[in-house]
């Protein structure tokens, strides 16, 4: 089969073994890890909404300000191509690239936990600085912060959490990172509606308010226990074990303990984990996980509509007031699909989440540029009848990307590296991730003014041949052990040529 890859449990070591109750202190440590999502989500969401602010624009950036009131009768794709405004929002994803490497030797040697705190503490200063911000250096500093307590959070959390989660339940509980980040979009959206008409420091609060969710999840870290992923593999076997039987809610976990401490066993043994990624054993969760899927997840265009999504309403004739609520309509969207996604994704699977969102993505693009070539630009108002069609259909490809590859995108590169270079494993993903967002959010206002209703057909073309890479090279991973996802690339189509033979084998003996 072309995307190949169940692998029959009952030939896993002691996955059949593993027994766990869902109980209070195992709900508590995964909403309090995952409220880190929120200060991703609520930087998404308050950024875009802050830069088509008047009184920010007129502060920071009084040039942006005159070409968006040049022509008050006049749309084009070009009103806010600037690029320090873009650097603004950018600026941040470049800093927690840097920053998730320090993340990766600190929740490796210290623990997921201590990345946590680091994060949030981080992220509040970025806060306070921007806040009380004089002029654009303090703005990118602050940003600057914002990015380290983003690089610490996103690196530890979705680890945390796929490490907590039992794994028949693993997809939903990692996919509270991606519901707290949708809430944090949406909550921030809000905001930025009732802080427009606050004349003339609201954007300050928007960007001031940031510091509540930091709060949050510092404050609830501080009685987080580490994970006994982690514990184990600092060698700490008792504490370990305690946890693990305190969060599975039963004492019979002899075969998950053995299986974890086997893990750590090799783990302990890698002296040197982003090196050991290279290697050929590893090549198919470099190149699906810490490559492909955090490269893809940028290049389907969503994040570019919630950076810019007031920005962009505006530029398609939309008043700020209309702008501000449809980003609003269209993020709650995107809540509704990590609803969608929490629920279904263990029964359905990975695969088929990613594929027929895929579809869906492809087609609404393809409608968006299509219609944006036949009823917009050269100075002509958009209809309302095609900017009502466009609201309706950018809600459908946010709902699609909201089940699928919002979500996955964390999801799958959490699961599928073993515990030796899973630290090292998710640096790489939150740096590629970073990297390439990072990049479209400084290169996606110039394209607009550039390649017009182009763009739109662009990333139709990039979500057409990511669903091939995912049809072709990802196996299914639902419902697999954490620690026991290395024999599906065994019995995979294509990785069983690379993985070496001596991997197969042990494969075929357990």
């Amino acid at each position: 089969m072309a995307g190949g890859g169940f692998t029959d449990t009952g030939n896993l070591k002691r996955a059949h073994l593993y027994e766990y109750r869902i109980t209070g202190h195992f709900i508590f440590a995964c909403v309090i890890a995952a409220s880190g999502g929120s200060l991703f989500g609520y930087d998404l969401g308050v950024s875009g909404g802050v830069t088509s602010m008047d009184d920010f624009l007129k502060e920071f950036f009084p040039t942006v300000y005159e070409k968006k009131h040049a022509h008050l009768h006049e749309t084009d794709y070009c009103k806010y191509d600037n690029q320090i405004l873009t650097l603004f929002t950018s600026s941040l994803y470049f800093a927690a690239l840097v920053a998730t490497f320090g993340a990766s030797h600190v929740t490796r040697t210290r623990g997921r936990k201590a990345s946590i705190l680091v994060g949030s503490t981080s992220f509040f200063i970025g806060a306070i600085v921007n806040a009380f911000a004089k002029n654009i250096a303090m703005l990118i500093i602050g940003r600057c912060f914002l990015g380290g307590g983003i690089g610490f959070g996103n690196q530890a959390v979705p680890l945390y959490l796929s490490e907590m989660a039992p794994a028949k339940i693993r997809g939903a509980v990692n996919q509270l990172f991606q519901l707290t980040t949708c809430l944090g979009i949406l909550a921030a959206n809000f905001i930025n509606y009732g802080t427009e008409k606050i004349h003339p420091w609201g954007w300050r609060l928007s960007l001031g308010l940031a510091t509540l969710p930091a709060t949050i999840m510092f404050a609830g870290g501080i009685f987080l226990p580490e994970t006994p992923n982690s514990l184990i593999e600092q060698g700490r076997l008792e504490e370990g074990r305690r946890i693990l039987e305190k969060v599975r809610g039963t004492t019979q976990v002899d075969a998950e303990f053995d299986d974890l401490v086997d893990a750590s066993n090799a783990a302990r043994a890698i002296k040197h984990p982003f090196k050991n990624l290279l290697k050929r054993k590893n090549r198919p969760q470099l190149v699906i996980g810490a490559l492909g899927i955090p490269a893809f997840q940028q290049l389907t265009g969503n994040n570019s509509i919630l950076f810019y999504a007031p920005v962009i309403f505006q530029s398609l004739g939309f008043s700020n007031d209309a702008a501000l609520f449809s980003s609003v309509i269209t993020n709650a969207a995107l809540v509704v699909g990590a609803l969608m996604s929490m629920a279904f994704v263990d029964k359905f699977g990975r695969r088929a989440f990613f594929l027929e969102a895929g579809a869906e993505m492809f087609i609404v693009m393809v409608a968006v540029g299509i219609t944006l070539a036949l009823d917009f630009g050269d100075g002509k108002p958009i209809p309302k009848g095609t900017g009502l069609f466009l609201v309706v259909v950018i809600c459908l490809f946010v709902l699609a990307y909201g089940r699928s590859w919002g979500p996955l995108g964390w999801l799958v590169p959490s699961e599928i590296f073993p515990l030796e270079t899973r630290s090292a494993g998710q640096s790489v993903v939150v740096c590629v991730n970073m990297i390439f967002t990072a990049l479209v959010g400084q290169c996606f206002l110039v394209s607009l003014c550039h390649l017009k209703y182009g763009i739109f057909l662009l990333f139709a073309g990039l979500i057409f041949v990511m669903s091939s890479f995912i049809y072709f090279l990802l196996p299914e991973t639902k419902q697999v052990p954490i620690e026991e996802i290395y024999l599906l690339w065994q019995n995979h189509w294509f990785w069983r040529k690379i993985v070496p033979d001596q991997q197969r084998k042990l494969g075929s003996q357990v």
